[in-house]
């Protein structure tokens, strides 16, 4: 394995290309540490190390600070870690190692997301944001269930027609206002994840 390149990354760290294909990105100490220079060949051993022992310990510790700082999803995680330009070994380390301890918790974290924004959002909406951040649809609709069982709040449609409520007396609904005004109301909820029925027979009760 021949060290092809050494491109500096920032005033720390440089990316090290190995027979032409970007390999890793290391501190400056540890380029003199490993001997990596351009033209230098890099033996297995230290290869192996790098990339079996080095790397993955230092993704494991960032995955720990970054949650440390605020809660992700898998896949926000994974994401953050690649910005770093951690190789999928790397990042597969960290992430076997935070679910172990059980700091990344898609399940706990779509929970908290339900129960903090489920007064202000359609379930549709709400849904999107999950799906966004890599929850399936499935685990999401499976959490709705298991809340309102647990009597955490009212069914999602009351919970939805209250929200709806709400939002046209905010835009000053009137039954009698204009054919033209009413879609334009309607257009509004049915754009923030309100389902067509639900937004029909609020505005019928309303």
């Amino acid at each position: 394995m021949i060290i092809s390149d050494i491109i500096e990354f920032d005033k720390k760290r440089s990316k090290v290309y190995i027979d032409g294909e970007f390999a890793f990105l290391l501190y400056k100490g540890e380029l003199r540490d490993y001997n990596i220079k351009i033209d230098n060949e890099l033996s297995e051993s230290a290869y192996e190390t790098i990339t079996k022992e080095l790397l993955p310990k230092r993704a494991i510790k960032r995955a720990m600070n970054l949650l440390q700082k605020k809660d992700y999803t898998e896949k926000k995680l994974r994401d953050k870690l690649s910005e770093g330009l951690y190789s999928d070994d790397a990042i597969d380390a960290a992430i076997e190692y935070v679910k172990s301890y059980r700091y990344l918790d898609d399940q706990r974290f779509a929970r908290d997301y339900i129960i903090y924004h489920i007064e202000n959002r359609s379930k549709n909406r709400v849904i999107q944001d999950l799906s966004a951040k890599g929850i399936d649809k499935q685990t999401v609709l499976d959490i709705f269930d298991e809340l309102e069982n647990e009597g955490l709040f009212e069914s999602v449609s009351e919970t939805e027609f209250n929200q709806i409520n709400h939002l046209l007396q905010k835009k000053h609904y009137d039954p009698e206002m204009e054919y033209k005004e009413k879609q334009k109301i309607m257009a509004f909820l049915l754009r923030k994840g309100y389902s067509m029925d639900i937004v029909k027979k609020a505005m019928d009760n309303f």
